[in-house]
C-alpha cells in the first residue's frame, strides 16, 4: 500500500472528484451537483459581469447552473473538465442579451478614464482589462465586433479557455476558433491604433 504525503492528491482521488464524475453521480443523487456550483460559480459570475454588468450577472449565473443541472444527463462524461460546457451555456445565455451587451460597451466607451502613469494601451491585454475594468478604448473596440468574434475572444481572454476548450464551448471546430480569433484580433488592433490587446502566448492558450 502506497502512503501519499499529507495534502497530495492521488490520481484515483482526482478521477473520483473530476467534474465528469460529479455530474455522473448527480444523475442519481441530484444534490451532488452543488459541488459544480461551488467550483465554478465565481468564475462564471466574473465572466458574466464583465460582459453584461454586475446587475445581470447574478441572474445569468443562476440560469447557467440551472440549465446545466437540467442538461446533466446529456453531458459527455468523457470530458473530465466541465468548464467549457458551463462557459458555453453562459455564452449562449449572453446571446439573449446582445443589445444590452453592446449598449454596455458603448456606454463604457464614453466614460472618462482617470489619469494614470502606467503602461500605454498597447500593453493592456484584454485579460487584464477584464480583471480591472474595461477601458474606454477597448470597450469601443469590443462593441464594434460581431457577436461570434466577441464570443471567441472573450472566452479565451476572460473565461481563460484554450482554443480547444473554446471550440467545445461554442460547438465549433478548433480551426473556426483560430480563424475567428485572428479576425477579432485584427479588428481590435485596427480599432486600437495598432495595439494588440489579445497577444496571448501560444503556451497560454494550450495550457
Amino acid at each position: 500500500m502506497t502512503v501519499e504525503p499529507s495534502g497530495v492528491r492521488t490520481r484515483e482521488e482526482d478521477r473520483e472528484d473530476s467534474d465528469a464524475r460529479v455530474i455522473a453521480r448527480s444523475r442519481d443523487e441530484p444534490e451532488l451537483f452543488a459541488a459544480l456550483f461551488d467550483r465554478y460559480a465565481d468564475a462564471v459570475h466574473r465572466y458574466a459581469a464583465r460582459r453584461l454588468g454586475p446587475e445581470a450577472a447574478e441572474d445569468l449565473t443562476a440560469e447557467t447552473f440551472t440549465t446545466a443541472f437540467q442538461r446533466r444527463h446529456t453531458y459527455d462524461l468523457a470530458r473530465a473538465d466541465a468548464r467549457p460546457w458551463l462557459f458555453g451555456i453562459a455564452t449562449n445565455l449572453v446571446g439573449r442579451h446582445r443589445r444590452a451587451e453592446a449598449r454596455r460597451f458603448k456606454a463604457l466607451a464614453k466614460v472618462p478614464e482617470p489619469v494614470e502613469h502606467e503602461e500605454p494601451v498597447a500593453d493592456r491585454a484584454v485579460a487584464r482589462a477584464g480583471a480591472t475594468g474595461v477601458r474606454r478604448e477597448l470597450a469601443a473596440a469590443l462593441a464594434g465586433l460581431s457577436a461570434r468574434h466577441r464570443d471567441v475572444v472573450l472566452l479565451v481572454a476572460w473565461a481563460g479557455l484554450d482554443y480547444e476548450e473554446a471550440a467545445r464551448a461554442l460547438g465549433v471546430p478548433v480551426g473556426t476558433v483560430r480563424s475567428r480569433l485572428h479576425r477579432a484580433r485584427s479588428r481590435l488592433r485596427e480599432a486600437l491604433g495598432g495595439s494588440d490587446p489579445t497577444a496571448f502566448r501560444e503556451a497560454d492558450t494550450h495550457a
